[in-house]
């Protein structure tokens, strides 16, 4: 079973890249993205998709130009997200055929992004906008856009999210922090799948 969860792995380096990767798809989680002001990040995503790119959807987070995003597709990335809105590099994302989640917090953000072809939003910072904001940004939104909560939405809202129309979640220290052990990571794992996995039943 796919969860709408992406794991954003922010300061992972090469060399734990891909025990990090195969331990939150041992615990159920397909989305991974590895945020481009991480050590080294394009040697990451590449041994990542190589190592479960069949098995997960792999790119980066924090792409800002369209040059990253020629980059993460050159390593095998599939997936980019961003923390804005930038129309150039959502087109560019579509134009390669890639998944595009870029950050919007207005509905201005949110329908340049779809029109420009994105895949689905992220809706940053989650904690600033609430619950509530999301709900009031649904009801103008076109049926069926896929919205991911990111920043302050977790195992201890999850409910509360999914309750207000959110589509998905995107966790970061929840889920990895650097220098954390590749064990951590996937008990954290294991306990979020089990939170999500309850939230949405």
């Amino acid at each position: 079973m796919s969860r709408a969860i992406i794991a954003i792995l922010r300061g992972l380096t090469p060399d734990e890249a891909v025990p990090v990767c195969e331990a939150l798809i041992g615990a159920g989680l397909d989305k991974i993205e590895v945020p481009l002001n991480s050590p080294d990040p394009y040697k990451s995503i590449a041994a990542i998709a190589q190592a479960c790119g069949d098995r997960a959807l792999i790119g980066a987070g924090t792409v800002l130009s369209v040059s990253q995003v020629d980059t993460v597709a050159d390593a095998g990335g599939k997936l980019i997200v961003s923390p804005n809105a930038d129309v150039n590099v959502i087109a560019r994302t579509v134009e390669l055929g890639l998944e595009s989640w870029p950050g919007v917090f207005t509905p201005t953000e949110a329908f340049a992004a779809l029109n420009a072809g994105a895949t689905g939003l992220k809706l940053f910072p989650g904690n600033m906008a609430g619950p509530g904001g999301l709900k009031a940004l649904r009801a103008v939104l076109p049926v069926g856009t896929q919205v991911y909560a990111v920043g302050g939405a977790g195992p201890e809202n999850f409910a509360e999210w999914l309750a207000a129309s959110a589509d998905g979640f995107g966790l970061g220290s929840a889920l990895y922090k650097p220098g954390m052990s590749v064990g951590d990571v996937a008990s954290r794992a294991v306990q979020i799948v089990q939170a999500y996995d309850e939230a949405v039943a």
